[in-house]
């Protein structure tokens, strides 16, 4: 088997040199031990089962076609003869290997455990090698069972063997229990029993995992498809509302074969508000047309009753006919079963006779009774008239035919009435229309005299707004003066009371003229401080260097500006200089100094605005 293994690629056997079956065991010995080869197991069989081998596999294929013959140890066949049936017990045949051997284990002891196989499990456990087995000749053994992808060797005699393929690990699986030796040595570190088991590996789940979800999205599109296939179509979409489309619509309502799908954009029209004053007449016409509809809905509903009258009558003549052959065929009976020939014919035909006999009598009186039942409903139809002569049914039919005339005549008023109406709303929205265009025009100059009126009132307004500022601040002013009148006549009556105390106890003590100049000296000095402080009352000085900034600023700011500025804009540009200053502070800046800034309103209604000019170069002229 070593020999022959390396040459097996160029070894060929001509089909013409084949004699013997190939299922036979000592032919099969035969044939191996030519090529050199020790025989494996039972020679000609399968050396696994279907299940594990790929499916259809036939090992003796090579040898019967003459191509290069098979070594039971090549990669892809199998290294175990199938398992026998189970009452059976499985014995298990010597492998032999180029550097090793496989014994097999006792068949009486159980069959070794392994672990529950993890989903999409491709690699396999390996336990209990020898302690001088290479990956080599771990590879060499386990490639017969298939493509190895990885081997993993651990120092501690296990290794990891990742296959190609799921059913690969079936094969390496069937090893597990073997006893394997290292060439012809007897040393414990060259044999060990192997255990072969599942093994969970990260990368076997990934796979496993990209295949169910792979099959799963083939799975939802073929669902999908399939919803999509058995899906019924959506409906036409229905189109808006126009003069042409209605038009349209009008006609398709008077046609049979279109008047459903009309009615249908007729109902979506209408919920959705397309009806109006403009389209009432259009809308109007189309639900007459559905409605002269219901008189051909009739028309055809009378035509079927008649077409169902005539097939219950046909069907009632066939019926009649069918149960006078049943009673036809029953008398033949009836006649066969008579003595005069009833003698002649034989038992087993007497027994027939009587059978079809009773056969065709069920069935007669089973239709004997469906005509009378038919007969009887005609007759409870008809129970409604009392007499039953031909006179009386040509009374109800004209009867019938006049009340659908009168009907007919009936309709036809009310859609002249209606159509009078329509043509009466018509009539009146046209009055109205010209109506309006008359009073558009008398309200048009209405209201420019109004918007005049009101602009005057408001330039009125404006003006005695600024009359009773001036008049209040006039008052202010008046008010200030005869305080301050009152205040300096107070002071100087002190004054002159101090004064006269004062020159009277100089001449009782005799002093010098040098001290009365300088009492009328301190008395000046008195009067000018209450004038100096009576002019800071009326006008309150600046507070701090900020305010006379702001006040440099916002003076040549409006100077600039001669025909003012609001306090918005005023507002604007200051900001840009102080973020923290607000337009109340500068408004009430302004009111404090009413003789450098005064505020003037300007524009007329809704324009109307308070702007504030610079008016201290005007004092100073007048001054």
């Amino acid at each position: 088997f070593l020999v022959a293994a390396d040459g097996l690629g160029s070894i060929a056997i001509d089909t013409t040199q084949l004699n013997m079956s190939v299922t036979d065991p000592t032919a099969w010995a035969t044939a191996m031990n030519n090529l050199g080869m020790v025989p494996v197991g039972l020679a000609g069989q399968q050396l696994v089962t279907d299940s594990i081998c790929v499916p259809g596999f036939d090992p003796s294929l090579s040898m019967m076609t003459g191509i290069t013959p098979i070594n039971p140890m090549i990669p892809g066949m199998g290294l175990v003869p199938p398992p026998p049936p189970t009452d059976v017990p499985v014995v298990k045949e010597i492998i032999h290997c180029k550097s090793c051997t496989l014994f097999p284990p006792n068949p009486n002891l159980p069959p070794p455990s392994t672990r529950e196989r993890p989903p999409g499990c491709k690699t396999v456990f390996v336990g209990g090698l020898p302690e001088n087995a290479t990956e080599e000749i771990i590879q060499e053994v386990f490639e017969q069972c298939g493509d190895i992808t990885a081997i993993r060797k651990s120092k501690k005699n296990f290794c990891h063997i990742r296959f190609a393929e799921e059913f690969m690990v079936d094969k390496a699986i069937y090893l597990s229990g073997y006893r394997m030796r290292l060439g012809s040595s007897t040393d414990k570190k060259d044999s060990g029993r192997l255990h072969v088991d599942f093994a969970q590996a990260r990368d076997d789940f990934y796979e496993w995992e990209c295949k169910q979800r792979m099959l799963a999205r083939e799975e939802r599109h073929r669902r999908k498809m399939e919803e999509d296939r058995l899906r019924p179509p959506s409906p036409p979409a229905i189109m808006h509302y126009s003069e042409h489309e209605a038009a349209l619509l009008a006609e398709k309502l008077k046609d049979d074969s279109k008047f459903s799908e009309a009615i249908t954009v007729l109902l979506t029209w209408i919920e959705r508000g397309e009806v109006n004053r403009r389209s009432a007449n259009q809308f109007y016409s189309m639900v007459q047309s559905a409605n002269s509809h219901v008189r051909r809905l009739m028309n055809e509903k009378a035509a079927h009753e008649q077409e169902m009258e005539q097939a219950k009558e046909s069907f009632k003549n066939a019926l009649t006919g069918i149960l006078t052959q049943f009673e036809q065929i029953v008398a033949v009976f009836n006649a066969s079963t008579r003595q005069k020939a009833w003698d002649h014919f034989s038992k087993a035909q007497r027994k027939n006779i009587d059978i079809w006999r009773k056969h065709s009598e069920e069935l007669r009186n089973a239709h004997s009774e469906q005509l009378m039942g038919i007969r009887r409903e005609e007759e409870m139809e008809m129970s409604d008239d009392d007499s039953g002569d031909n006179p009386s049914k040509k009374l109800r039919v004209d009867d019938s035919a006049l009340a659908a005339q009168a009907y007919a005549l009936k309709e036809e008023n009310d859609s002249l009435r209606w159509q009078l109406d329509a043509y009466r709303n018509e009539v009146e929205l046209l009055k109205q229309e010209k109506g309006q265009l008359f009073r558009t025009e008398e309200s048009l100059t209405k209201d420019q005299q109004l918007q005049f009126l009101q602009q005057t009132m408001q330039g009125m307004q404006q003006q005695l707004l600024s009359i009773q500022e001036e008049l209040n601040n006039k008052k202010s002013e008046l008010e200030q003066a005869k305080e301050e009148q009152t205040h300096t006549q107070a002071m100087l009556k002190v004054l002159q009371e101090q004064l006269k105390s004062a020159k009277e106890l100089a001449e009782i003590n005799g002093h010098d003229e040098s001290q009365a100049n300088e009492i009328n000296v301190l008395t000046v000095a008195l009067v000018n401080q209450d004038r100096e402080k009576n002019s800071e009352k009326r006008n309150p000085g600046l507070k701090s260097e900020k305010e006379a900034l702001l006040i440099g600023i916002i003076s040549t700011f409006l100077h600039v500006h001669p025909f003012g500025a609001n306090i918005e804009y005023l507002w604007s540009y200051m900001q840009q200089l102080d973020s923290r200053i607000s337009a109340n502070e500068i408004e009430m800046l302004l009111m404090r100094l009413p003789r450098m800034f005064k505020q003037e309103f300007t524009g007329v209604g809704a324009t109307l605005e308070k702007r504030w000019k610079f008016c201290a170069f005007e004092g100073i002229k007048t001054i």
